[in-house]
């Protein structure tokens, strides 16, 4: 099964867990501290949270877009259709970002929103944080972080 990822930027985690969690009527599946995500059966949609308490004002709600699909394959099927489309991708493979060890390719709309298309191979340790280090999973610090 796909599903649609969304994520956003919070300025206070707990306060978007419990507001999340009423609205799609389910706890959170994975909680950090400065991070939670939601794997929301209906409507099919994985919502994730970070918390940027001294950026959300400047960077937005928005963090970045994203599909969640079910194998490697077919991220790899995607990374080639889209960059057989003329588009640029940027591809990952087997990287820790948000507790996971995931494959994904990325691309950015025509307004620069980030989209990523991305399998999750395996949880990761708690002490790699959002990028392996504690940090945003981005290499580009100003880049979306999943």
């Amino acid at each position: 099964m796909s599903r649609v990822q969304l994520a956003l930027n919070v300025s206070d985690l707990d306060q978007a867990i419990e507001f999340y969690s009423k609205l799609f009527g389910t706890p959170p599946n994975k909680r950090f501290p400065d991070y939670a995500n939601f794997a929301i059966v209906d409507p099919p949609l994985k919502l994730v949270l970070i918390e940027k308490a001294d950026e959300r004002s400047t960077a937005g709600a928005l963090n970045h877009l994203g599909v969640e699909v079910e194998t490697p394959d077919e991220v790899g099927i995607t990374s080639t259709r889209l960059s057989g489309e003329g588009l640029a991708t940027n591809e990952e493979t087997a990287t820790t970002c948000c507790y996971a060890v995931q494959d994904k390719v990325w691309v950015e709309d025509p307004d620069g929103a980030p989209w990523e298309v991305y399998t999750v191979l395996a949880d990761a340790p708690v002490e790699t944080g959002l990028r392996g280090d504690g940090t945003c999973c981005a290499v580009d610090e100003t880049a979306p972080c999943c």
